[in-house]
C-alpha cells in the first residue's frame, strides 16, 4: 500500500468517527493529505494525526474536490444527503450507516468474508451492522466449510452502540444508583445501569427490532445466503464498548467442536479462546480494544440427534470491527487492489 490517498473522514469528532482516525494511523493507512468533516458546531477544532494536528472542517458538498477515499460515520440522514456529492466528485464513499447497506447496487463488505464484492461499486460501499460484522467474521469459516442452514442468535450489545450519550449515561447511571439517586433515562430505551433490555432500534411489524431484522438481511447480503434462516434477539447490557453475541448454529453437513476449533485458529480476524477448565472464554472486557473477534464455548448442540448443531460465543469490539477497523479494512482492500 505504497500509493498515498487523499482521505476524508465524516463525522470525524463522532465515537466512531474518533476511532477510525486511530486506526488509519495504528495500521500505517497510506493517507497523502487528510480531510477531518464535521458538523458547522465542531469546525475549527483540532485532531492529532500522526503528530501533527489536523483542523476539523465543516461538512458541505464541496468539502470532496481532490478526495479518494471517504469515510462516513455520521448517520443515515446525512450519508443521504451528501453521497452524491462525495460520488460526482469522484471519491469512493465507504459508508458505515444503514442508509445503503441493503440497496442492490451497494456492495456490503465484511474483508475477512467477502473482499472482493468492494470491487463491484459505484462510488458506495457500505460497512455492515456492527454485531452482523462481528458475527459474519466467526460464522464464515464455518459455514465455508460445512455449509450453514439455519442459525440462532441472541446478542449483548455494548452502550457504544448507541453513540457517546450512551456511553455516558450508562456511567452517570451507574454513579447515580451506587449514590441512592434515581437513574436518568435520555439517550437509551431503558435504564442501562445494573439492568439489560431487549430493544435496540425500533420495533417492527413482525415484532422484531430494526437491528434484528438487520442481523438476518445483512448476513444473507454479505455471505450470498439469500435463503439461509436466521431468528435474532437483540439486548443492550451495561457494557462500555465490546458486543458479545450467543449463535446456535445448524449446518448441512456434520461438524464437531474440534474441527469447528481448528477452522477457527486457522481463520482471518478471529482468536479462539476456548478453554473453559481455566476459565478462558471470550469475554467484552477482554475484546475491547482488539481487531479480531474472540470465539469460545464451542459445543455440540445436545438437542440435536445429530452432529449438525454447534453452540458457540462471540465477543468483539464494537467501535472496532463493527465499524471503524472494518471501514478501514475496506478502503485497504480497494488500495491493494485485486
Amino acid at each position: 500500500m505504497s500509493v498515498g490517498k487523499k482521505v476524508a473522514v465524516v463525522g470525524a469528532t463522532g465515537v466512531v468517527g474518533i476511532e477510525m482516525l486511530k486506526t488509519l494511523e495504528k495500521r500505517n493507512f497510506p493517507v497523502s493529505e487528510l480531510k477531518l468533516l464535521a458538523s458547522a458546531r465542531s469546525a475549527g477544532k483540532k485532531a492529532a494525526f500522526h503528530g501533527e494536528e489536523v483542523t476539523i472542517e465543516e461538512l458541505t458538498p464541496e468539502s470532496f474536490k481532490g478526495v479518494d477515499i471517504a469515510l462516513f460515520s455520521a448517520g443515515a440522514s446525512i450519508s443521504k444527503e451528501f453521497a452524491k456529492y462525495c460520488v460526482d466528485a469522484g471519491a469512493v464513499m465507504i459508508d458505515n450507516s444503514s442508509a445503503f447497506r441493503l440497496d442492490a447496487d451497494v456492495p456490503l463488505v465484511v474483508p475477512e468474508v467477502n473482499a472482493e464484492d468492494a470491487f463491484l461499486h459505484k462510488g458506495i460501499i457500505a460497512n455492515p451492522n456492527c454485531t452482523t460484522a462481528i458475527m459474519c467474521v466467526a460464522v464464515y469459516p464455518l459455514h465455508k466449510a460445512k455449509k450453514l442452514v439455519r442459525m440462532v442468535a441472541s446478542t449483548y450489545q455494548a452502550a457504544s452502540g448507541g453513540g457517546a450519550k450512551a456511553m455516558a449515561e450508562l456511567l452517570s447511571q451507574s454513579r447515580d444508583v451506587l449514590d441512592g439517586k434515581p437513574a436518568i433515562v435520555s439517550a437509551m430505551a431503558q435504564q442501562i445501569a445494573f439492568n439489560l433490555f431487549p430493544h435496540i432500534d425500533v420495533f417492527q411489524e413482525n415484532g422484531y427490532t430494526k437491528e434484528e431484522m438487520k442481523m438476518v438481511n445483512e448476513t444473507r447480503k454479505i455471505m450470498h445466503l439469500p435463503d439461509v434462516k436466521i431468528s435474532c434477539t437483540c439486548v443492550r447490557v451495561p457494557v462500555l464498548r465490546a458486543h458479545s453475541e450467543s449463535l446456535n448454529l445448524e449446518f448441512e453437513n456434520e461438524i464437531t467442536p474440534e474441527e469447528a476449533r481448528a477452522i477457527l485458529e486457522a481463520a482471518p480476524g478471529v482468536q479462539v479462546r476456548d478453554n473453559p477448565a481455566e476459565k478462558v472464554y471470550p469475554m467484552p472486557i477482554e475484546a475491547t480494544g482488539m481487531y479480531d473477534v474472540l470465539a469460545g464455548r464451542i459445543r455440540q448442540d445436545i438437542s440435536r440427534d445429530d452432529k449438525r448443531g454447534l453452540d458457540i460465543f462471540v465477543s468483539g469490539d464494537q467501535l472496532l470491527k463493527g465499524a471503524a477497523l472494518n471501514a478501514v479494512q475496506i478502503a485497504e482492500v480497494l488500495v491493494r487492489g485485486r
